[in-house]
């Protein structure tokens, strides 16, 4: 089992930053890729941006240019750099990683509101 905990959400105004962050626990040998989804109010979960464990990333493209994930292998974190943030991009942001076996596991997410 994988446990992933979200923090970094909150209220920001149109052209402002966050940095999410996600820690990872548990059968951490066995994960993979890791990455950001985002679930806005009465929209479907989509993919933000993904990372894999050699570091290879991937970006929808209503983000990239924008927002910037990394990964710290020793701390078994993920982080997502979010600037030039625009209200669209309020959404709850859930933290996802998949292992060796293609098991998904999910955070339990984080709220990021951009409004003025």
């Amino acid at each position: 089992q994988v446990q992933l905990v979200e923090s970094g959400g909150g209220l920001v105004q149109p052209g402002g930053s966050l940095r999410l962050s996600c820690a990872a626990s548990g059968s951490i040998f066995s994960i993979g890729a890791m990455g950001w989804y985002r679930q806005a109010p009465g929209k479907e979960r989509e993919l933000v941006a993904t990372i894999t464990s050699g570091g290879s990333t991937n970006y929808a493209d209503s983000v990239k240019g924008r927002f910037t994930i990394s990964r710290d292998n020793a701390k078994n974190t993920v982080y997502l750099q979010m600037n030039s943030l625009k209200p669209e991009d309020t959404a709850v942001y859930y933290c996802h990683a998949r292992n060796v076996l293609s098991t998904n596991y999910w955070g339990k997410g984080t709220l990021v509101t951009v409004s003025s």
